[in-house]
Order: structure tokens, then C-alpha cells, then sequence
């Protein structure tokens, strides 16, 4: 039987408009610190997130997404955070925000195939 790794993992969402607490599931970040484990899978549904604000910035949550996958993959166009170690990247994507764009609070599982626990969370809690 194949080893199962502990992990965490975080829902992300767009927040169009703060003031109302409405949002939109847009993504995953997962992190296994053993497997030394750190990516985000994410669509943004456009049509959904302008029936709760029609002037929203799509554009801008788009960049936004871009570079939590720059800090999960730690290269330096992830600037400072990406420079980070693993751990510290999940915990400061993951940090409380009141912002357009925040996380749920991290949650657990085991998996013996973390690419496909990613895949599966987001077919899941996002699609």
C-alpha cells in the first residue's frame, strides 16, 4: 500500500465586493511539508463573479492569482515571499485578509498522490 502523507490544504476566493462577504470559490493551495509539496490550481468564473459585482476587476484578480502560483513554486518572480521556505509560503498565502481575495482556514487530509488530491479538491470545492 502506498505511503499517505499528511497535508493541508486551503479553498480560495474571490470576494468581490468585502462589505457584502459574498464570494465565489475560485481555487486550491495544497501543502505536504514531508513531500516538500506547494501548488495552487485556480479558474476564475467570470459570469459568476460579475453577478455579484459588475464592475469588478477581473484583470486584477487574474495578476493577483498569478502570483500566488509564482510564490508556490518559490522561483524569484515570486519576489520576497517566493524567497520564503515552503511552510512559510503556505502560511502567508493562507494568512487571514479582508481583501478581494482571501482563504479559507487550512484544512487536513492524508494522501498518497498529492497531484491528484489537488485535482480532486478542485473538482470538488471549486468546478
Amino acid at each position: 500500500m502506498p505511503e499517505k502523507h499528511l497535508y493541508e490544504y486551503a479553498v480560495i476566493r474571490i470576494v468581490p465586493k468585502v462589505e457584502r462577504e459574498e464570494f465565489v470559490n475560485t481555487g486550491i493551495i495544497l501543502f505536504c511539508k514531508r513531500q516538500k509539496f506547494l501548488a495552487v490550481q485556480y479558474k476564475l468564473n467570470t459570469a459568476k463573479i460579475m453577478l455579484f459585482d459588475k464592475e469588478a476587476d477581473v484583470d486584477m484578480f487574474e495578476k493577483n492569482l498569478q502570483s500566488f502560483q509564482k510564490i508556490c513554486k518559490g522561483t524569484k518572480e515570486g519576489g520576497r515571499i517566493g524567497e520564503m521556505d515552503l511552510a512559510d509560503r503556505f502560511r502567508w498565502l493562507t494568512a487571514v485578509r479582508s481583501s478581494c481575495i482571501q482563504t479559507s482556514r487550512p484544512h487536513t487530509g492524508f494522501s498518497s498522490d498529492l497531484s491528484a488530491t489537488l485535482n480532486s479538491l478542485f473538482n470538488q470545492l471549486v468546478q
